[in-house]
């Protein structure tokens, strides 16, 4: 029988992507069991209007811009087509049904773990999908206490990442007050946003 490709998706605004990022997508496609790992760039709600927040295509411009030519490394806007508000559980069931030979991963960050319980039909994610969860700095244990969720047979949680206390409000409001984000995004990254003059005013 054909070994579906297995695919972690990593959901998030990316506003912008930054290389704590980078960072965790990279470490998660070279955990044995993926084969590549997908920046899922997450619409603005149509019902909130966020200034902050860049247009859908320069983020998802940006992630491309972020991965460069890394082939384990791929960016996704699978959601700027599917209903408004996009649910975990709807893009995953979307992405199983588009790509049949696919088998999918949730990229979970471990402060989301203690509401997982009330994500629309977690239920189906859980029984469904594998979930990889990583580390978040500054989250104390009690925040993460949900048993079911961490001792559950299709969440594997990773200890041994690298973890940066980089945020991407933190990189916004160094560029708001002109100060350099040089080294807390790649290159290109670092040039698109300079020539774009984004998030300056």
């Amino acid at each position: 029988m054909h070994k579906k490709k297995q695919i972690a998706l990593f959901f998030g605004s990316f506003n912008p992507i930054h290389i704590g990022h980078l960072i965790i997508g990279n470490h998660i496609a070279n955990e044995p069991e993926i084969d590549e790992c997908w920046y899922v760039v997450s619409p603005q709600n149509p019902f909130k209007e966020k200034k902050s927040l860049l247009k859908d295509y320069h983020r998802l411009q940006l992630v491309r811009e972020a991965i460069e030519n890394n082939i384990l490394l791929k960016a996704s806007d699978i959601e700027f087509n599917l209903p408004q508000p996009s649910y975990t559980v709807d893009t995953l069931i979307h992405l199983t049904e588009k790509y049949p030979n696919y088998h999918f991963t949730l990229i979970m960050g471990e402060d989301n773990i203690k509401s997982f319980h009330k994500w629309k039909n977690y239920e189906i994610i859980l029984r469904d999908y594998n979930i990889i969860v990583y580390p978040r700095m500054n989250v104390a244990q009690e925040q993460v206490a949900n048993k079911e969720i961490i001792n559950h047979k299709n969440v594997k949680v990773l200890k041994d990442i690298p973890l940066m206390n980089i945020s991407a409000s933190y990189i916004r409001n160094q560029l708001k007050e002109g100060k350099s984000i040089e080294y807390l995004v790649s290159p290109p990254v670092f040039k698109y946003l300079d020539e774009m003059n984004f998030y300056k005013n």
